[in-house]
């Protein structure tokens, strides 16, 4: 078909990238530097994001006209998008899980995360988004500096790796997937609603390849899923600084 996108060196081509750690520093404002490569990409591919936090969340990264910066914009992996500044079609976690599981599932988070044994708690530990919860047990009202340590309290104890395990063996019949995700919390949402599903609003684009960078691509990482699709060519960065330097080899930048 013909590509939409014409005023592209390659249309049928699309970067998709995650944002934190790998547009921005984890909960950090992007950089003049990566807006300036970003930019240059657009002249050559069809250039979108897509991440666990809501649109709110993501304008404080990235600008408030991020919307003008991207062609394509997916909060929460896609269950808000949009496409050339115009909002897409969006589903709900809570009308797929109903009320009554999802209290339950809140009771459940809310009574492990008072018995953890944490060197600090903060605030805003359960956060509802449209397509999923966001769990931390430090709270997402923490500091940077008390994120940071707790990160390194994470990875020694497992918390979240454990809190996951318990969730899916309260509720094996709930259809919920759970990904971990940045420094302090973990995602909750349905199966098959992962960063993938931001690829059914390309359907009909007419791209032949759709490039996807991120931090989190480890078997368990928000990112696994999208980085290991078959239709996805996958690239895994460490940092901002690594995602600028394959795109300017990649697209000669």
């Amino acid at each position: 078909m013909t590509s939409a996108w014409t005023d592209r060196e390659f249309p049928k081509t699309i970067c998709l990238f995650d944002v934190d750690g790998t547009l921005t520093p984890a909960r950090g404002v992007i950089t003049e530097n990566m807006r300036k490569t970003l930019e240059e990409l657009r002249k050559k591919c069809v250039v979108g994001f897509v991440g666990g936090s809501d649109f709110v969340k993501q304008q404080e990264q990235l600008g408030e006209n991020a919307v003008d910066m991207f062609d394509f914009c997916f909060s929460e992996n896609g269950l808000t998008a949009y496409r050339q500044g115009k909002r897409l079609a969006e589903d709900s976690f809570l009308q797929f899980l109903g009320e009554d599981r999802y209290a339950k599932l809140v009771n459940f988070c809310l009574r492990y995360i008072a018995d953890l044994e944490l060197p600090k708690k903060r605030g805003t530990f359960i956060e509802f988004r449209q397509g999923m919860v966001n769990i931390s047990p430090i709270g997402r009202a923490c500091s940077r500096d008390e994120r940071n340590e707790y990160e390194e309290f994470d990875l020694k104890h497992n918390i979240r790796k454990d809190f996951v395990e318990a969730l899916k063996r309260e509720f094996p019949d709930y259809g919920l997937k759970y990904s971990i995700g940045g420094q302090i919390s973990f995602d909750v949402f349905p199966i098959g609603w992962d960063k993938t599903y931001c690829l059914k609003h390309l359907e009909g684009e007419g791209f032949d390849t759709i490039h996807f960078f991120g931090d989190k691509t480890f078997e368990g990482g928000n990112d696994y899923e999208i980085y290991e699709h078959e239709e996805v060519t996958g690239h895994a960065v460490k940092n901002p600084l690594e995602t600028e330097s394959i795109l300017k080899s990649l697209f000669d930048l």
